[in-house]
């Protein structure tokens, strides 16, 4: 495929453009959301990871609970959570974060995790027994987990996903080239593995990727082939931006046009599902993936 060309310098496509702009998180779902988060002693990663959506989905009374602490064992170059040794974990989390739910009365709950590395069965147990317990408390809300590299430990991947949660998202973030770069604790092959491992359980199946990294338009469509390979039925894509200058520079912003392409591509390559967009997460819209 031929690639659109690029008229603007790199300086001006480093310049963050107009349809960038996110909303500021205002209003009484959003102080309610807060509220509940702090008093249950949670983690998002909407906070932890310098979501822009955090606005639009706390205000909408949704949230993307960030299980297993907030310390990362992982040291990947586009991500704001913390990296270094992880305390203890919490056995109570399970059960704050089911009754939070229940609280906020959430008709779809996005779970997800730090990478705990250190773990032998790297925080399997915690995963099974945070979507147990809000199936428990919510028989009716339907969740999505969204569950990390966990190193080709196959009997900790189905522990994870055996809890009864209706989808199973692996990010694989980046292009196979990038990885190196942006992942150097993963591996392409292996994330790949993980995905066709979970749609082989039975699970819906789902990954996401940045762009803006320095990927070429003929690479994201291969990892579009790769996945769709793989067994996996939903696909986000959105912009990479920056979260402090400590972390990999943003190579360009990518045109909503672009995204449309893409989206389009998706389709015809056999996803279920494609939402691409510059301001797309792989939380973002999430109920609508079932």
């Amino acid at each position: 495929m031929h690639e659109l060309p690029i008229v603007e310098s790199p300086k001006q496509r480093r310049r963050k453009p107009d349809w960038l702009r996110v909303k500021l998180p205002i209003g009484e779902n959003y102080r309610r959301v807060r509220e509940l988060v702090d008093e249950h002693k949670l983690h998002t990663i909407c906070q932890s990871g310098h979501c822009p959506n955090m606005g639009e989905c706390w205000g909408a009374g949704t949230a993307t609970f960030m299980i297993l602490g907030n310390v990362c064992t992982r040291s990947c170059s586009f991500c704001a959570v913390k990296t270094g040794r992880p305390p203890e974990y919490d056995e109570d989390e399970p059960l704050r974060v089911a009754e939070a739910i229940k609280l906020m009365q959430v008709k779809h709950a996005v779970l997800t995790s730090v990478n705990r590395d250190e773990l032998k069965d790297r925080g399997a147990e915690i995963w099974y027994q945070t979507v147990v317990n809000v199936k428990r408390l919510s028989p009716n809300t339907t969740i999505e987990t969204l569950i990390p590299d966990v190193r080709g430990t196959w009997d900790a991947l189905l522990r994870m996903i055996e809890g009864g949660q209706e989808v199973v998202s692996h990010n694989m973030e980046t292009v196979e080239r990038l990885y190196r770069k942006v992942r150097p604790q993963a591996k392409y092959a292996r994330s790949l593995e993980q995905i066709q491992r979970t749609k082989d359980a039975g699970m819906r199946t789902k990954t996401g990727v940045m762009v803006g990294l320095g990927e070429t338009q003929d690479e994201i469509l291969k990892i579009m082939d790769d996945l769709v390979a793989h067994g996996c039925d939903v696909l986000t894509i959105g912009q990479y931006l920056q979260p402090t200058k400590m972390h990999i520079e943003v190579a360009e912003y990518i045109h909503p046009d672009i995204f449309e392409m893409y989206k389009e591509e998706g389709l015809k390559r056999g996803f279920d599902y494609v939402e691409s967009g510059p301001l797309v997460r792989s939380s973002y819209h999430a109920e609508r993936h079932i």
